[in-house]
């Protein structure tokens, strides 16, 4: 109904009614699962600096590298992954902490230090995982210390300079 009137608007000259609210596209899968990622992110970011961290970066990337939040808990510089899922789901955001992702992180923990040529800073990996609830509610859990390097994997060193401290 809508493509016709909009046709005979056309032929007319007069421009077409908008379309009802009713008649928006719904959200895909996708677009949620980004919109809480944000959401995820912002609500990490403010749990953070709420416990006293000062926040250097967010969403860094160099080179197909990411890092979510890098922060300084006093001397101390702290690479933050943020998780974010559904409450409704089955798995739990620490368990997309997989071998792989922590040898990633620990890449791009790399290439901040040597762009900010930060090397003698002690370094942590921390987790904030972030869990929907209900539409207008997620609940936060700060895990420091979510990984130690020797948790990366072996081939943590594979294809990097010999420089690089880890």
């Amino acid at each position: 109904m809508i493509a016709r009137l909009r046709q005979l608007c056309r032929r007319l000259g007069a421009s077409a009614p908008a379309a009802s609210a009713s008649q928006a596209r719904p959200e895909s899968l996708a677009e949620r699962r980004a919109r809480l990622g944000r959401e995820g992110e912002e609500a990490a970011a403010r749990l953070l600096a709420d416990k006293g961290f000062a926040i250097l970066a967010r969403n860094w990337r160099q080179a197909g590298l990411e890092l979510d939040i890098v922060c300084r808990d006093g001397g101390t510089l702290v690479f933050v992954e943020v998780k974010s899922r559904r409450g409704d789901g089955l798995a739990r955001p620490e368990d997309a902490m997989t071998p792989r992702k922590r040898r990633t992180l620990v890449r791009a923990a790399r290439a901040w230090l040597a762009a900010t040529e930060d090397w003698s800073s002690p370094c942590r990996f921390d987790v904030v995982t972030v869990t929907a609830c209900g539409p207008n509610s997620l609940h936060l859990e700060h895990i420091p210390h979510a990984f130690a390097l020797d948790d990366a994997g072996a081939a943590v060193d594979r294809g990097h300079a010999p420089w690089q401290p880890w």
